[in-house]
């Protein structure tokens, strides 16, 4: 088979992929905390890809490899509200699972009030435990605000700052993207400490993706898309003039 048809088949695969993450940039545009993702792209010049029947000889053009985080900070947005924080400088807000215990980490600090029942200790006339209703800062999805020292933040002043924990990492690299805002540190991170950022009440930060830049790329990569399918339509207008002449 002519070489080129995988170089174009290869191409026009990994552009989708370019358009899929460029793609989700443009939609989160609009969502506070957002970090835009790059994606990088290597030679296959000395590398076998994985087919779907079989490997592809190496030479057969380039693959996207990898997504990278763009972790710079965006712009400010003054929202005034007592629950929402921002972060300036370095660090993220963590948010706890209380079902899993499960910890992530997120610049997006548009929080809200959730409410648990806990037990007060006391118990009513027929033993049974007399419960209260609590609230605490949660990031409305289900999680729960940690504080500086590792706890949940209970809310019983709706006008002064909570003691929002900020935490911070000594590598951002391959941290994995959980969801739009929310990040899972790996082991290549190094171990977690309290950061060094300011908290801001009162104000959110807005996504780091650029608008024009997002839709340049996609641009460029529905070009480079609409190129790798001509080479794929030429290599198999050679090879049916090739079998022709065979006949």
């Amino acid at each position: 088979m002519n070489q080129s048809f995988y170089i174009g088949a290869v191409g026009a695969q990994q552009q989708q992929r370019h358009m899929a993450v460029r793609g989700n940039n443009i939609a989160n545009v609009n969502t506070y905390g957002f970090k835009a993702e790059k994606s990088r792209f290597e030679a296959l010049m000395y590398r076998d890809m994985r087919g779907i029947t079989k490997d592809l000889p190496a030479g057969v053009g380039t693959r996207m490899f990898m997504t990278s985080t763009d972790f710079n900070p965006g712009g400010v947005a003054t929202t005034n509200r007592f629950t929402d924080y921002m972060i300036e400088g370095d660090g993220f807000f963590a948010v706890v699972d209380l079902a899993t215990n499960d910890v992530t980490y997120t610049r997006s600090g548009g929080f809200s009030i959730a409410e648990l029942e806990e037990d007060t200790g006391a118990v009513d006339e027929n033993g049974d435990p007399i419960m209260e209703t609590v609230q605490y800062l949660s990031d409305g999805e289900g999680r729960f605000v940690l504080s500086t020292e590792g706890g949940l933040i209970r809310v019983e002043d709706h006008e002064s700052m909570l003691p929002v924990g900020i935490f911070d990492f000594n590598n951002y690299n391959g941290m994995e993207h959980v969801g739009d805002t929310k990040f899972r540190n790996i082991e290549k991170n190094g171990d977690l400490y309290i950061g060094t950022g300011r908290l801001v009440q009162g104000a959110l930060e807005l996504s780091n993706a650029d608008l024009a830049e997002e839709v340049t790329k996609v641009i460029e990569a529905q070009r480079a898309y609409g190129m790798a399918l001509r080479m794929v339509q030429v290599s198999d207008e050679i090879e049916t003039t090739i079998n022709g002449l065979r006949g």
